[in-house]
């Protein structure tokens, strides 16, 4: 686990241009920082169209909305979190647990990908959804067909 894709020319677009190249790290590390989640300590790097991130943070919920924030960015195709550990009060951090992330397709809300991920009858949990992807979601109706969102455990919420 470490490796996740992504849809290249679907995203968020950073900087200027009309082309769907992916942007340098600097400009990935500013918006990962624009988002407030807690990666302060998170270095990132840009390889053709991958980013991979490294360093620590918190907890698993970070780990994941840093790897979708990223993610979903209009050039990159693929995160690589290997070298992004969770800290979550241990001595030493661990590598993360392996999250559960879903792609948006044409024709989606949030109350049918609830229904999809957690069962029949369950579409009033897409509440749960969309606090889980916030920052990056401002509104449940601004998803869009390509869009990665992260999916909670409802266990663990």
């Amino acid at each position: 686990m470490g490796l996740f894709s992504f849809i290249k020319n679907a995203g968020k677009k950073l900087g200027i241009g009309d082309d769907d190249s992916p942007p340098d790290a600097a400009t990935v590390e500013k918006e990962l920082a624009s988002h407030d989640l807690g990666t302060k300590d998170v270095k990132v790097e840009v390889v053709d169209d991958k980013v991979a991130l490294k360093g620590v943070v918190e907890d698993q919920s970070i780990f994941e909305k840093a790897v979708v924030a990223v993610g979903n960015t209009l050039g990159i195709s693929a995160v690589e979190a290997s070298d992004l550990k969770v800290a979550e009060g241990a001595a030493a951090p661990a590598p993360a647990k392996a999250p559960v992330f879903y792609t948006v397709k044409k024709g989606d809300n949030l109350w049918k990908i609830a229904e999809a991920q957690y069962g029949k009858g369950k579409g009033a949990k897409h509440t749960v959804i969309f606090e889980a992807n916030k920052p990056m979601l401002t509104h449940p109706d601004k998803i869009y067909p390509g869009q990665v969102l992260r999916i909670p455990d409802l266990d663990a919420v």
